[in-house]
């Protein structure tokens, strides 16, 4: 159910049940205060046009802004498709605008999976739990408590920033980052680099803390498997059934065994982790070295090569009824540049009989990691988290980044969170009972706004 525009929606005893003694009743940070509040914004994105909409979370966030002086502006793209966008003054008007962004879509949540309602927002055990809690709901949070300590008090940031929550990035960005890019360029006008999600975390290597910074993201392409056949009685003989064809080629994509191909980010990530751990990288193995992260080995490992994963299937409509067609869904990333070859590697796999029908594309990025916003990101985590060295890396995955590289603006994973080793922090994406610890948000609210102050 929606709530009214500006209107928090309740969570019966979110707050308490099954909290930590003392964890519910203690005084949240900002941060964790507006993660929790979108949390209960159920903005779930089913992906093919189908969601439940941005447009309360954008007024909530919106309120948020006009409360500290600014001025948001809020695009539909459609109804109920609510992205906005703010501009910050700075200091300095001379330098490059840096454009702040995060998504207030999320993926579905079925409850009957999970431990606590997914969109109550609940505190325990130290920890936000909900969908949003890592993607991306905390960024978004974090970005509006640090512009709080930034300008609540009469301040200002270093250069203009453009602060932008954008809408639909669970679906590619297409009614978001895409539609504001192609129909309101101006928004970004003077901006050279944005920071957003997946990145600015910490890992553990050898009992040491390290930082990932995300300088880097594999090309998207979503694509539907369909196989043809003959309709025809479930009681027949049917050599030329579309689902066996169908479940054929499935298996042997989801089987096939993608090579190791490294990119500059890649093999620079591999030999610090190397160097790390004070390991020879021509003896032992990239895989071996991603595993050495421990849990961050999750994003890393699918860093190293081209992976394409199932994610649906789609045949039949009765039980002794053989039907003319099968679907599935492939979620294929590719390595910058190498999308085409990966799509005719694809169909030389899957057979020639199967369709390879494109539903959506959108382009990898890599971007050199040196430069004066580098700089400034290392010194800045080296202020708050002394001796812990940060680390490019390609993220496996995607952001809102990939649209604002069309006009010509650098983007970085920069959501900085000081994270316990023992959290498998990749597998809070889009998984079950997804949370992410109060403090780690205390840290990333005080380490970006040190940065939104600074650089």
């Amino acid at each position: 159910m929606a709530s009214s525009p500006n209107t928090i929606p309740a969570a019966s005893s979110a707050d308490s049940a099954g909290a930590s003694p003392g964890t519910a009743a203690a005084k949240l940070d900002l941060t964790a205060e507006i993660a929790r509040d979108l949390i209960r914004f159920d903005t779930t994105n089913y992906g093919e046009g189908r969601s439940n909409g941005e447009t309360d979370a954008a007024e909530y966030v919106a309120q948020k802004l006009r409360a500290l002086g600014l001025v948001p502006e809020l695009f539909d793209s459609e109804p109920g498709r609510t992205s906005v966008v703010a501009r910050v003054q700075g200091r300095d008007t001379s330098r490059p605008a840096l454009v702040v962004h995060g998504h207030l879509d999320v993926v579905p949540a079925d409850p009957a999976n999970w431990s606590v309602d997914p969109f109550a927002g609940v505190i325990k055990d130290g920890l936000l739990w909900g969908r949003g809690a890592v993607d991306m709901k905390n960024m978004d949070a974090m970005i509006l408590a640090s512009l709080q300590d930034v300008i609540g008090s009469g301040g200002a940031p270093e250069r203009d920033l453009v602060i932008a929550f954008f809408a639909d990035e669970e679906a590619g960005g297409v009614l978001g980052s895409h539609f504001l890019v192609n129909e309101h360029p101006h928004l970004f006008d003077g901006a050279t680099e944005a920071i957003s999600e997946v990145g600015g975390y910490s890992i553990t290597l050898g009992g040491q803390r390290a930082y990932l910074l995300q300088t880097g993201e594999k090309a998207l392409i979503w694509v539907k498997l369909v196989a043809r056949g003959e309709a025809g009685h479930g009681s027949r003989m049917h050599p030329n059934n579309a689902i066996t064809r169908l479940a054929e080629a499935v298996a042997k994509l989801g089987r096939h065994e993608w090579p190791i191909r490294l990119t500059d980010t890649t093999e620079q990530l591999l030999g610090e982790i190397a160097r790390i751990l004070d390991v020879d990288p021509q003896r032992v193995g990239p895989d071996e070295l991603a595993l050495a992260t421990g849990t961050a080995s999750g994003f890393i490992q699918a860093s190293l090569r081209t992976t394409a994963n199932p994610t649906g299937l789609t045949a039949g409509y009765k039980h002794n009824v053989i039907p003319d067609a099968a679907e599935a869904l492939i979620d294929i990333r590719s390595l910058p540049g190498e999308e085409d070859l990966v799509l005719a590697q694809i169909q030389d796999i899957v057979g020639a009989d199967i369709e390879i029908v494109t539903m959506h594309r959108d382009i990898g990025l890599e971007t050199e990691f040196s430069g004066p916003l580098i700089d400034a990101v290392v010194s800045t985590l080296e202020r708050h988290d002394p001796g812990a060295p940060v680390l490019p890396y390609l993220l496996s995955a995607g952001t809102d980044n990939k649209a604002l590289s069309t006009l010509g603006i650098k983007g970085y994973g920069f959501a900085p969170l000081r994270l316990p080793a023992y959290l498998d922090f990749p597998a809070m994406f889009h998984g079950v009972d997804e949370r992410v610890p109060l403090d780690a948000l205390v840290f990333g609210r005080r380490v970006l706004t040190d940065l939104l102050s600074s650089y």
